[in-house]
């Protein structure tokens, strides 16, 4: 818990680069979660880690009333200003696990790519007490796939494993259909069986934009500063010399939904 802790407030050290920086999500997540849990106007949703309002957005296009929980500051800060024109939202600087849920039940709790960093102990169960009975639990979780420029993440490994001593040697990426289906919300009883819905998607990077994009996940940030200098220097000059600057990422976005059982 205590290395959780650690890294997950590393998202907090640059919110500006994370915000321009991360890949958006897929239109297809927010048609299912229409279809699925509902959302429309007056659906009130709970976010757990809003970050900057990527996912946040969308759903308040929609008509939804969200409050958003955001862990860091600086994240809170630049997801008040990106969701300024969406008064149906708050923003609340706080811990999920020690905010103390409203009176009111939320008809949908909704965490994208943060569910995994709040305590396991404590994020399914406070998720089913937000919630009313038949309420939906929805989480977004993004996989890092085969495809794209398959050669560079081939390659790649290299350098990981020159400068990070914890990547495990000849790590390579699986296929989409390799990564297993998350059980934890089905073991807790307190849902019934949940959907899965998965979207690929392949993003196009230079240079300089997928270093950024490195810079924001929490294991490279956690890297001593030297360290992750001359590792994104071995990755650049690869891109660089080998891929004519510029390189194709393919990411899977997993949609988990559950609802809160009735009795």
């Amino acid at each position: 818990m205590a290395d959780r802790r650690t890294l997950r407030m590393t998202f907090n050290e640059n919110a500006a680069l994370y915000d321009r920086a991360r890949p958006h999500y897929p239109a297809g997540i927010f048609n299912d979660l229409d279809a699925l849990a509902g959302t429309g106007p007056g659906c009130r949703v709970l976010e757990i880690g809003c970050g900057t309002g990527q996912a946040t957005a969308p759903l308040a296009a929609r008509g939804c009333e969200v409050v958003a929980v955001e862990l860091g500051a600086e994240m809170a800060e630049v997801a008040r200003r990106n969701l300024k024109g969406f008064p149906s939202v708050e923003v609340v600087n706080g811990a999920f696990e020690e905010w103390s849920l409203p009176d009111e039940p939320f008809d949908m709790v909704f965490a994208a790519t943060a569910f995994n960093w709040v305590d396991p102990e404590v994020r399914v169960a406070k998720a089913a007490d937000a919630l009313r009975p038949g309420g939906a639990l929805a989480t977004v979780a993004t996989h890092h796939v085969a495809g794209g420029t398959e050669a560079f993440f081939v390659e790649v490994q290299d350098c990981y494993e020159r400068y990070d001593p914890e990547t495990p040697e000849g790590l390579r990426l699986p296929a989409a259909y390799e990564v297993p289906r998350d059980t934890e919300v089905d073991r807790s009883g307190l849902f019934g069986t949940a959907i899965f819905r998965r979207h690929e998607l392949d993003l196009s990077y230079t240079t300089s934009e997928y270093l950024d994009v490195l810079r924001t996940y929490s294991g490279h940030r956690a890297l001593p500063s030297g360290t992750l200098a001359e590792l994104l220097d071995c990755i650049g000059r690869l891109i660089d010399d080998r891929f004519r600057g510029r390189i194709t990422k393919r990411y899977m976005f997993e949609l988990r939904l559950a609802y809160r059982n009735r009795t």
